[in-house]
């Protein structure tokens, strides 16, 4: 990955994005699509709908990739100053005692370093060290007088997991958030190829999306507004190359094996097949993830939208997820970018997404005897 290229995945990864409040992240996105992209709009939920006009006739695609991030939201301040929270999508309490979070308080200009409160293991009892304390038990300390933290913050104000980003090991990278912002830099990055290539015969849309971490929301809008007629969405999966996961029970995903192309009932089968196709003639490595139901992404509502859009599911694998540390290998990164690239320079006027159509049309045009 370029140093340059690296920089702006770490700027979106220490962008506060909790879900409901990505207006940054949106900022930042527009602004660095500005002068790339032919058209860039943002919709009344928030996603930001950049487009590369096609150069020849050839279906339209989205890319789709949410900016939210989990978090968490304060619900009560007490009356000694301390927070007490609810979660803003899917968080574990069991990882959030001693931990440093961003308080985003409506009257201060700047976040507030707070910490999450634990009574120390010499004042446990010996039947509470084993258990997890409820997210509703937990406070937020900010260091500050009972006074100010009450003239500062509001009910309802976000709260980020106080960590950014850091490479470590062999080309792997550490950080909140991965989930799914690296996405957005993909997609981001797939546009920025295109356009130096001239752009792809049809139009290409990056749809940084809203509100995935509660329900696919900004996706639901977008795919709606956009109206692609093909799209594929992005999104990050378990890897399953550490300790205590089964591969029986979850596939073997590997960090550093390449893209993990989705495969199932919420993928278009001929969507599924033409990004296997473009990954091998891009010569990038990839994994498939059996995907039997619910995918949890974005493919889920874009799927289904208007009269059906067909989707596919492309994922980077990912370590720790909807933690602080999540973790992926960079590398992945760049492979799915290349991925992308292939497989919209390789759509054509021809292609037909329709279950047993295309596949009859094949038989049609085969030789006899075959």
């Amino acid at each position: 990955m370029r140093k340059q290229d690296r920089k702006f995945l770490k700027s979106l990864l220490e962008t506060p994005s909790p879900t409901g409040c990505e207006q940054r992240i949106a900022a930042l996105v527009r602004q660095r699509l500005d002068g790339v992209a032919d058209r860039v709009e943002t919709d009344v939920m928030g996603s930001v709908h950049a487009s590369l006009a096609g150069s020849g006739v050839a279906p339209s695609l989205m890319l789709a990739a949410h900016m939210d991030e989990i978090g968490l939201m304060v619900v009560n301040v007490s009356d000694d100053g301390f927070l007490s929270v609810a979660a803003i999508g899917g968080v574990d309490a069991a990882i959030l005692p001693g931990l440093r979070v961003d308080v985003h308080a409506s009257g201060a200009a700047a976040p507030l370093r707070g910490v999450v409160g634990r009574k120390p293991i010499h004042l446990i009892s010996a039947g509470e060290r084993d258990k997890v304390m409820p997210l509703s038990d937990l406070v937020i300390d900010l260091g500050l007088p009972a006074k100010k933290v009450k003239r500062l913050v509001a009910v309802g104000d976000p709260i980020t997991f106080g960590v950014g980003f850091e490479r470590f090991g062999k080309h792997m990278g550490v950080s909140r958030a991965f989930d799914d912002k690296c996405g957005v830099w993909v997609i981001t990055r797939v546009l920025e190829e295109l356009a130096a290539a001239g752009g792809a015969p049809g139009t290409v849309t990056a749809a940084c999306t809203t509100q995935e971490e509660i329900g696919t929301r900004g996706a639901t809008t977008s795919a709606f507004g956009v109206a692609p007629d093909v799209a594929v969405a992005f999104d990050v999966t378990h890897a399953t190359d550490y300790p205590g996961i089964s591969h029986a029970k979850f596939g073997d995903i590997k960090c550093g094996d390449g893209p993990v192309i989705g495969r199932g009932p919420n993928v278009n089968p001929y969507v599924y097949e033409r990004l296997v196709a473009a990954a091998k003639a891009a010569g990038i490595p990839y994994q498939v993830e059996a995907l039997p139901g619910y995918s949890g992404t974005d493919a889920w509502p874009i799927q289904v939208s208007r009269a059906g859009i067909p989707t596919g599911l492309v994922s980077v694998p990912l370590r720790y997820m909807h933690t602080p540390t999540e973790v992926i290998c960079l590398d992945d990164l760049d492979a799915c970018v290349k991925l992308f690239v292939q497989f919209a320079l390789d759509l054509c006027d021809a292609d037909t997404f329709v279950p047993g159509l295309a596949a009859a049309s094949d038989a049609d045009d085969a030789p006899e005897g075959e």
